[in-house]
């Protein structure tokens, strides 16, 4: 039996900007992907703690050092630049190994920064 489990959490991220007028996604600073081992076109859930919104897309990488955290796209009705999300990413395991999986969980100190 294979089940899906937590595989990365970036815990506050705090968005930098929206752009409705973009095909889709989240533009995320590399160096957070880097930490949370998410990789461009990853998919990933946005959980805006703001206004309670939950969305899924798609992660596009960002300029390293940057704190970018962009809502791209219908994405960007979701959220204000200033709003705390969270962002997650999921994976598959076979059961056994899912209880001793550990993810990767990154707190982002201020303007995104590691």
């Amino acid at each position: 039996m294979n089940i899906s489990i937590l595989k990365s959490k970036i815990h506050r991220a705090v968005i930098t900007e929206a752009n409705l007028n973009y095909v889709g996604s989240l533009t995320l600073d590399e160096d957070l992907m880097e930490a949370a081992n998410l990789i461009e076109h990853e998919k990933v859930q946005i959980v805006n703690v703001n206004n309670g919104e939950r969305i899924e897309t798609y992660l596009i990488k960002g300029k390293r050092g940057s704190g970018v955290c962009c809502l791209n796209g219908p994405a960007a009705r979701r959220g204000a630049a200033g709003d705390v999300v969270i962002i997650i990413s999921y994976c598959t395991l076979p059961f056994e190994e899912a209880k001793t999986f550990k993810p990767w969980v990154v707190f982002p100190k201020d303007g995104n920064k590691l």
